[in-house]
């Protein structure tokens, strides 16, 4: 039994089964990662939660290989102890989030520089999905532009990688997780549940078969999570997520169908948003949340954290050049009503961003937050709310 963390609402403890999760664990571990005999795997995600059960355990264990366990941060001592590991372990496979990838892109390159990364095969990621900026200062720094980046999509629920590239098989392309693992059939649906067909599209991700580390129940509660993922679209699995499908039939996740804000009547998905904030050359993360607005009905409310070469600058000049960068690329429509720069953001071990905090801050509702215990940094819950915007 594995709880999600709840960004959603009440945490729900999944049941996985033996057989089933072990299954595919082995087999999505073996091909996602090329693994190959005396190779030295390392994840570095937190071990409670799905990513450090299926693949610091479970996955490397059952095909016999060394996985390094790693307790810490990755700036601490030195921004440099990733590549320190890797260099000292003669690491071939690193798995690890995008939000670890943008905290060290914020350092200077000399860092990753003066430490030999030459063992490294294959790099991945997985919790969210990878902004564009970020996958390419993985790919250039960490990968040397020799290793694959897998770009991994999948759930506590699924139990093991869904979407990915596979190392030396599928071209890949920044910020998608491309095609989906052999037996796994994604389809895109719409909100009248028909299923969108053809390429160039999106749509709420669903998945039309079982596979083997499918999530069994909720424990204790199997009435929700029947109602959670195969109400809304009958027969199916509904993930929770958006995804695009490309004109060759690659995936990208655009992140979960909730986080889609309608401002004005546009629906405007988060995951775009942020990814043209984050190419600014000063930004090292944002999130955005929607809040209650008169005339548009919901407006849109930033929460932007800078790289040390952002902070010197002026504040005012930064919001203007932020909008100007949503504006060109997403457009008019898209820009921010309000930009709160601050120090970090609300996440939980995993590396998710509790979302549904920042919305109660941007609408100035400091009542209930509910559960934070899961949060890494649950004191910065305080210092966004007084600092925020009115």
């Amino acid at each position: 039994i594995l709880y999600t963390s709840g960004s959603t609402g009440k945490p729900k403890g999944m049941l996985h089964t033996c057989a089933g999760y072990m299954v595919y664990t082995a087999y999505t571990f073996k091909n996602v990662f090329n693994y190959k005999e005396n190779d030295i795997y390392w994840c570095t995600a937190d071990i409670g939660w799905i990513t450090g059960h299926s693949y610091i355990l479970y996955g490397p264990l059952l095909n016999g290989a060394t996985t390094v366990i790693f307790e810490g941060i990755p700036t601490y001592p030195e921004p440099d102890r990733f590549w320190e590991v890797i260099e000292k372990h003669k690491v071939t496979q690193f798995y690890t989030a995008p939000t670890a990838i943008r905290s060290l892109a914020k350092e200077s390159s000399e860092w990753v520089d003066k430490h030999d990364l030459s063992t490294l095969k294959v790099i991945g990621s997985v919790g969210e999905p990878i902004n564009e900026e970020a996958w390419h200062w993985f790919n250039d720094h960490v990968g040397k532009k020799k290793c694959p980046v897998v770009d991994t999509w999948w759930q506590t629920e699924t139990g093991g990688i869904m979407i990915s590239p596979l190392p030396f098989v599928t071209p890949t392309k920044p910020t998608y997780a491309t095609l989906p693992l052999p037996g796994i059939q994604p389809v895109l649906m719409d909100d009248k549940r028909n299923e969108i067909m053809g390429n160039q599209v999106t749509g709420n991700l669903c998945i039309r078969f079982p596979w083997p580390g499918i999530a069994r129940t909720i424990w204790g509660d199997h009435q929700r999570y029947k109602e959670t993922y195969f109400t809304a679209f009958p027969g199916k699995y509904f993930t929770g997520d958006g995804a695009l499908r490309d004109e060759v039939g690659y995936y990208r996740i655009t992140g979960r169908v909730d986080d889609v804000i309608i401002v004005s009547g546009h629906n405007l998905g988060t995951a775009p948003i942020e990814d043209s904030i984050n190419e600014h050359p000063a930004v090292a993360e944002s999130a955005i949340v929607g809040y209650p607005h008169d005339i548009k009905g919901n407006a849109l409310y930033g929460f932007v954290i800078l790289k040390e070469t952002g902070e010197s600058r002026q504040k005012e000049n930064l919001k203007k050049e932020i909008n100007q960068l949503i504006s060109e690329q997403i457009g008019p429509i898209a820009k921010l009503d309000k930009i709160q720069f601050v120090s970090g953001l609300p996440k939980t071990r995993s590396g998710k961003i509790m979302r549904r905090i920042l919305r109660k801050i941007a609408e100035g509702d400091f009542s209930n937050f509910g559960d934070i215990t899961t949060l890494l940094n649950p004191e910065i819950v305080e210092e966004i709310k007084n600092e925020r915007i009115d």
